[in-house]
């Protein structure tokens, strides 16, 4: 047999065998892709969930809804979604998006009696846990929630805040006295005052948490474990993908340098360092803070240790980034609306003789300055895609309408918001729509619901409103205000879970009260709207 001759049958072999396994891998691609149309078909034809409305490419696949959340765009989607599809919007395979005013009763709240199905539950999934794997409220399954919440509710309670009112007047008081210093170094200064809101919210829930202060007013920039809460939300964002498809997240969990989890870890042991600190230093007996607060109760006892700390973590979270993001909004949109901005200052600042005059009821007892925050909640909410529940094993009943089990369900507070069949003329900055107007009758007003509804509605909420009005009043009542061309659009933010919120450069001038009342000339954008759109 000749040397080519022999060659052939094993060239022949070889060609066989590239062959098959080629033809292996075309068989294992087609197999996926004739499943992943088969199940797009049935998803969007024969699911439980084919009867609601909906882009049928979002009910046939999560790829699209997976985009948003990892470019930010989720909240212009979902108002794009319902403005064209109503109240109840398919937006993934299993996945329903609610804007009808009652669906907080039926998600969030106690349920409509006689309806078929239970009330929905967290989906506990997309939550995740704590570092320490004890439960905050936030993630506590209910008789844990039930306890924790018992315990707490007496240090959110006014009589509470009545008692940590001179520590909020304090830190409001000195963020007036930095901007005042900053004017007086560089009278044309330009202040960055998400910046400046966000030192003033963690400094006081820092001393509330911790016993002490993070001194960012006081050093002017922000202490590292706060710098690094915000890209983390965004990579937390990212993570929730990875999270719906439970091989993959295997998978990542073991490829991740343990760096990054290091990272996690050490942002939350610095919770727990502060919190053992504060500890130790007992019971302070005019009781300012939370823990002595908390400490104070019998009840405060059944708190285990790690169930401090993960509580901590999580209100250094949403007693900050939130009142701060809800000051930036109502500032912004003052700012593009200069008329509201003069009746707005016109009544702080005749109300009050001096700032020192300032109280929470007072300020509580403040129209137009409650309408205000209202209209602000409703066009810029601190959290505008909401929690996300899931049907139980029956089903539920949401605004009259059965949800399969196992469905997942959100209330899309912004696209709630400005929804144009919840309010008239949703997109414009109009206050006086919470005052009585009779042109906004029509408005459902009751699902403005920024803190949410029934037993896990945000236990804070007192305190948030009370932190607001203090800032806002203390501001408007020291300085004129003028938002600096690079800040027009300030709104045009992305969300990665809370906003991804942009600088908001103001130039300020600060009042001189002992003169005759301050004109409200510089206020505002020279020429400005009467009406925002969003």
């Amino acid at each position: 047999m000749s040397p080519k001759s022999a060659e052939g049958p094993a060239g022949l072999t070889k060609l066989y065998k590239r062959t098959s396994v080629s033809q292996i891998i075309i068989f294992l691609v087609a197999i996926l892709i004739i499943r992943f149309v088969a199940r797009g078909v049935y998803r969007v034809y024969f699911h439980p969930l084919s009867k609601f409305p909906g882009p049928k490419l979002r009910a046939a696949t999560r790829i699209p809804g997976h985009i948003a959340v990892w470019n930010g765009s989720c909240d212009r989607v979902l108002i794009r979604l319902h403005a064209r599809y109503g109240h109840i919007v398919r937006i993934n395979p299993n996945e329903l998006s609610f804007t009808d005013p009652n669906s907080w009763r039926d998600i969030d709240g106690h349920g409509t009696k006689g309806t078929t199905g239970s009330l929905p539950h967290k989906d506990w999934y997309k939550y995740g846990k704590s570092v320490n794997g004890a439960y905050s409220m936030i993630i506590a399954p209910p008789a844990d929630h039930s306890r924790q919440r018992k315990i707490f509710t007496p240090a959110f309670s006014d009589r509470a805040l009545k008692q940590q009112e001179p520590l909020f007047v304090h830190y409001a008081n000195l963020l007036v006295t930095k901007l005042r210093e900053g004017i007086q170094a560089v009278p044309d200064n330009k202040f960055d005052m998400v910046r400046m809101y966000n030192f003033t919210t963690f400094d006081v829930m820092g001393d509330l948490t911790f016993g002490e202060s993070l001194h960012m007013l006081d050093s002017n920039k922000y202490d590292p474990w706060v710098s690094a809460v915000f890209p983390s939300l965004k990579i937390q964002a990212s993570l929730n993908v990875m999270m719906s498809y439970p091989w993959l997240w295997r998978a990542f969990k073991k490829l991740v340098p343990e760096s990054v989890n290091k990272k996690r870890v050490d942002h939350f042991q610095h919770s727990v360092t502060r919190v053992t600190k504060r500890l130790e230093k007992g019971r302070d007996t005019e009781g300012m803070d939370l823990w002595d607060l908390v400490l104070a109760q019998k009840e405060g006892r059944g708190l285990t240790r790690e169930e401090m700390d993960a509580n901590a973590s999580i209100f250094m979270i949403a007693g900050t980034e939130t009142t701060a993001t809800l000051v930036s909004g109502l500032t912004f949109l003052l700012l593009r609306n200069p008329v509201a901005m003069r009746k707005l200052v016109d009544e702080i600042r005749s109300e009050f003789a001096s700032a020192d005059d300032m109280t929470m009821e007072r300020l509580a007892a403040l129209p137009y300055l409650a309408a205000c925050i209202k209209e602000a909640f409703r066009l810029y909410p601190p959290v505008p895609l909401g929690g996300p529940r899931i049907t139980p094993e029956n089903g539920s009943t949401v605004v009259g309408q059965f949800i399969p089990p196992g469905t997942s369900l959100t209330i899309s507070q912004h696209a709630m918001y400005t929804h144009e069949k919840n309010f008239k003329r949703p997109t414009e900055f109009i206050p006086q729509r919470w005052l009585g107007d009779s042109t906004f009758d029509s408005d459902e007003k009751q699902c403005l619901q920024p803190f949410s509804v029934g037993s896990r509605d945000c236990v804070g909420k007192n305190m948030a409103y009370h932190e607001m009005r203090l800032i806002i009043a203390k501001v408007l009542y020291n300085f004129d205000l003028e938002l600096c061309p690079e800040s027009y659009d300030w709104d045009d933010q992305y969300i990665y879970t809370l906003w991804e919120k942009n600088p908001l450069i103001c130039k300020l001038r600060a009042v001189d009260k002992s003169s005759e009342r301050t004109t409200l000339t510089h206020m505002g954008i020279k020429g400005g709207n009467q009406a925002m759109s969003t």
